[in-house]
Parts: structure tokens; C-alpha cells; sequence
């Protein structure tokens, strides 16, 4: 029996972006993932956690964000395990809970070019699949990416992130098309990144 092939996209999701979207549908429609688990993140220990916005928050406008389409799935685990979250953890848990399930990290190449400085990085190469998607100034060339089990995507590069939309809410800009609408009505409502 076929697994399900099951991306894991962590991250802080401060907020949730278009981006990040179009670089899930991607996914799977080109490496034909079956679904994709958001797992927000309540502490990366490579951030600082007390710039990160509340967990319920981040929470919640990711359910806004992906409720229409079915292949897109929420989940905070990482809220129920030690804290900072670490990927190997959280890898570790969903294999032995979800045996079902081929498991696919998704990361971005910023984050590959720092995967070294990950706790376990180099078991986490060695036992699960990751799939690179391209950040703007982080270039990966294929020919340094010499793992079966790690793949160097093609999937758009989206130059929009969550600090954009932070700054842009602080300076005043209307943002909403950086957002699904859902979220840019929740942010708006709960006066999220305002000048405080």
C-alpha cells in the first residue's frame, strides 16, 4: 500500500503570506505531495521568540488562510512538545505516530544554506526527504545537492515575507493583497504589528 506523501511546512507563519501558499500548491501539484501539514512553530531557536506574535494568533490565520483547499492541513504539534522546536523532533514524532505517512521537509534555500547549524541536521538528511524551494539571494546550484532523498524544487521564487507585511501593517501600508483576505480582516481586527 502507497504511503501518503505528507509535506511538513514549520514554520512561524508571522503572519501567513501568499507566498507561502503558492509555494504549497506547487508542491502539490509538481511533487505531487498529497497533503501539506502548516505546523506553526512556537519558538525556532535560531529567532528570537519575543518579537514572534502570540501562538493563537499565528494560529488562527493560518486556519483562515488554508481553509479552501483540502490538500492543506493545519496542526500544532509543536505547541505540545519541548520547547524551542527543533525539525528533528517533530520529525521524530510524526513518523512514530503517523508510520502511514512518507514524511517531506519542506524548507527554504535560506534555510539550507544554514542547515548545519540545525540540531541533527545531518540525521535529518540522512532519514527523511526534504525538498529545497528557492528564496530571493540564497542560490542553490543542483550539482551541490548530490542526496536522492533531497531535491533542489523549481517552484516560483516569491519575493514577499512575513517581515515585509510586519513593517509595511507598522508603516501604515495597506497590505492586503500580501494575504489572503481572511487573514488581512483578522490582522486588521485584532490590531496585529500596529505601532505599539
Amino acid at each position: 500500500m502507497r504511503k501518503i506523501k505528507t509535506g511538513i511546512f514549520s514554520g512561524s507563519f508571522d503572519p501567513i503570506h501568499t507566498g507561502h501558499l503558492i509555494i504549497a500548491d506547487y508542491l502539490c501539484e509538481y511533487e505531487e505531495l498529497d497533503e501539506i501539514w502548516f505546523i506553526v512553530s512556537p519558538h525556532n531557536p535560531l529567532k528570537n521568540s519575543n518579537e514572534l506574535s502570540d501562538d493563537i494568533h499565528r494560529a488562527e490565520m493560518v486556519k483562515r488562510a488554508i481553509v479552501r483547499n483540502e490538500k492543506f492541513k493545519f496542526s500544532d504539534i509543536e505547541f505540545s512538545l519541548p520547547k524551542p522546536s527543533y525539525t528533528i523532533n517533530t520529525l521524530d514524532f510524526l513518523k512514530e505516530k503517523y508510520p502511514e505517512r512518507d514524511l517531506y521537509l519542506i524548507i527554504g534555500s535560506d534555510n539550507w544554506l544554514v542547515f548545519d547549524k540545525w540540531r541533527d541536521y545531518q540525521r535529518i538528511k540522512k532519514e527523511y526527504d526534504i525538498l529545497i524551494y528557492p528564496r530571493p539571494g540564497h542560490v542553490i546550484k543542483k550539482e551541490d545537492i548530490l542526496q536522492k532523498n533531497i531535491k533542489l524544487t523549481q517552484a516560483p521564487v516569491i519575493e514577499i515575507s512575513s517581515t515585509l507585511i510586519r513593517n509595511g501593517i507598522k508603516e501604515g501600508k495597506n497590505m492586503n493583497y500580501f494575504v489572503p483576505e481572511s487573514v488581512y480582516d483578522y490582522i486588521v481586527g485584532n490590531n496585529l504589528y500596529c505601532k505599539k
